[in-house]
């Protein structure tokens, strides 16, 4: 029975991970989280009752939280982070902060510890800069230069501690003899997301009775990954051998407007009202659009399913969560 650790576990992705992996696989499974976004729900609390799942609560970002972990874990799935547009832009020093902390201190604990492999989580937003300052390739490979276009520009902080993160854990692994795979998500979404994304901010504005309809950044392009494909490919990543040392892009491969991503959640939400143009979060990127044949050669994945069934299913689950009385929690965002 393989021992696993999932750091960051009680957000979105990682929870996903954690459940994948208790329905599929045979794992003696720890989480460990400082749950900041109060997301310790029923689904939560059954999955770990049911599965009879570790959970250690702190907050890694100290390094006295490390010592609470044990000593060896065959896999651990490095997911924690601070992220979303609305918290790199309201405190930056915070994102840089935390997500420094957690990358540094997870190596310096893995330097003491026996530890297998790690995947790290990293972001398509390391090399979005790349694309609209070089005109690079679309859809664009794992081995694109990596790109800030305004270093002071509180947008990138984000990607600038996932940069630090992505050689931190490549070069420390080959100079302690563990192995690592890094993967860069592309807008991972579906139901349990948060609501610092831009589904959930949709969803909330057509409830809302927004009319006309403001569709911001509406020529701007992105892959939309669901939740079900970015967790079995990350999966993958950590599961399937030769991969020690590589660089992974999950999508679907599939680019789409942000206007046809608003207009299709219009549908879905019966809007009926005027749509208009609005500009966009300043230093969001034009264009971002994964090349996925190196994941689909050597780790056999390909994303399936398509992002409108996928949004479908986010929408349905936001509606039903404000349907049922609830309100949009203040929180600090978890991968």
């Amino acid at each position: 029975m393989k021992k696993v650790l999932i750091l960051g576990g009680g957000g979105f992705i990682g929870f996903n991970i954690a459940k994948y992996l208790s329905e599929n696989r045979d794992y003696q499974l720890t989480i460990a989280d400082n749950f900041m976004k109060k997301n310790r729900d029923e689904e939560f609390d059954e999955l770990v009752d049911q599965y009879k799942i570790k959970v250690i609560e702190d907050d890694f970002s100290y390094p006295s939280a490390y010592d609470k972990l044990d000593g060896n874990y065959d896999q651990v799935y490095m997911m924690a982070a601070l992220v979303g547009v609305d918290n790199a832009n309201n405190m930056p020093h915070e994102v840089i902060r935390i997500n420094t902390s957690l990358a540094l201190y997870t190596l310096e604990w893995i330097r003491r510890s026996k530890i297998g492999k790690v995947v790290f989580a990293s972001t398509s937003e390391n090399y979005a800069g790349t694309v609209d300052a070089f005109g690079y390739n679309i859809p664009t490979p794992e081995e694109v230069p990596l790109t800030i276009q305004d270093i002071a520009h509180p947008r990138f902080t984000y990607a600038v501690t996932k940069i630090l993160g992505e050689s931190g854990f490549l070069n420390y692994a080959k100079m302690l003899g563990f192995e690592t795979t890094i993967i860069r998500y592309h807008n991972v979404f579906g139901p349990r997301m948060g609501f610092n994304h831009v589904i959930p901010h949709l969803v909330i504005r057509f409830r809302n009775k927004e009319n006309p309809y403001k569709i911001y950044g509406h020529d701007q392009t992105r892959d939309f990954c669901y939740i079900t494909d970015a967790v079995e490919g990350t999966v993958l990543a950590m599961e399937t051998p030769g991969t020690n040392g590589q660089i992974y892009h999950l999508g679907t491969g599939i680019e789409i407007t942000i206007e046809e991503l608003t207009r299709a959640a219009g549908e879905l939400m019966n809007f009926s009202g005027e749509y208009t143009y609005a500009p966009t979060y300043p230093g969001s990127v034009s264009r971002r659009s994964p090349d996925v044949n190196k994941s689909k050669k050597d780790l056999g994945f390909t994303a399936k399913v398509n992002w409108k069934d996928g949004l479908k299913e986010t929408v349905d689950w936001y509606n039903a969560y404000f349907d049922a009385g609830r309100e949009v929690p203040h929180e600090i965002k978890f991968l």
